[in-house]
């Protein structure tokens, strides 16, 4: 054997070397952006790889592209939190089930000055109809997330849907919770988070939380996997592994852990 061949041989030997120890077994994970922005991805999904050796590849939207891409087979597990849009996912079959494995909620934030009033009654509804009333400025996120489903039918248990187009003090700005945060802030504006977001994002300014804590604003989140039989490339087994990590309960507990500014932003589903 020559010195060429020898060459050859030592350098397709230290590619495949390379890829054999730069290649991780991987899932994709399409989800809700609040889970992302708040850091609980950061904080959780490295203790998974490193108990399994499976790396979770996340693609962080608004749940209904989340649930889009999903349909389109860019994923092999899911992640959101508005339970009907879920469910239709797993009834048109292209997930095999949903659990739901923890919850938090949503908050109205808006200026610390409260034009609109709504600290005084302390009801979402209400605090709803009272800005429509008075006109304040809102900012709605209008890009089909879970957020914006809900505030959507919130507005609608109130029998006043605004519509942007005739209503000047209403924005829907079509952007993720952190983009629509600082164009309320920005604005002097009410709008609807979930607490996870708000708690970590660092543009507060003068805004804070006016209205919270009632059973209408609680926020529960799904877990669901693509089923193989729409999506054959999906790798099912990983994705069995994860959903089982992650409803245990060592991962509840983690789930517990896991604060921002000594907060905690989720809680397990017991």
């Amino acid at each position: 054997m020559n010195y060429n061949n020898n060459i050859y041989i030592i350098f397709f030997f230290s590619l495949f070397l390379f890829f054999k120890v730069n290649s991780k077994d991987f899932i994709i994970l399409q989800s809700t952006t609040s889970a992302r922005d708040s850091g609980f991805y950061d904080f959780i999904l490295p203790k998974f790889g490193k108990k399994s050796g499976v790396e979770v590849r996340v693609i962080a939207v608004g749940t209904g592209q989340a649930i889009k891409n999903s349909r389109r087979c860019d994923a092999d597990v899911l992640i959101a939190h508005h339970k009907q849009s879920e469910e239709k996912l797993v009834l048109d079959g292209y997930g095999l089930y949903r659990k739901e494995f923890m919850y938090n909620d949503f908050v109205l934030v808006g200026p610390k000055s409260d034009p609109a009033g709504v600290q005084q009654v302390n009801s979402i509804l209400k605090s709803l109809k009272l800005i429509k009333k008075k006109k304040n400025l809102f900012v709605s996120r209008g890009d089909n997330s879970g957020t914006h489903k809900k505030e959507y039918s919130l507005w609608k248990m109130t029998g006043q849907i605004p519509n942007p187009k005739d209503s000047k003090w209403f924005f829907s700005v079509g952007q993720g919770m952190g983009g629509a945060l600082n164009v309320a802030v920005n604005k002097d504006a009410y709008i609807l988070s979930d607490r996870s977001t708000w708690e970590s994002f660092k543009n507060k300014k003068n805004h804070t939380i006016v209205v919270e804590n009632e059973p209408l604003l609680l926020n529960y989140y799904g877990v669901i996997p693509i089923n193989p039989k729409k999506c054959p490339d999906v790798k099912i087994q990983k994705v069995d592994k994860f959903i089982g990590w992650l409803t245990s309960e060592e991962t509840k507990l983690l789930i517990s852990e896991f604060k921002v500014n000594n907060k905690q932003l989720f809680f397990p589903v017991k």
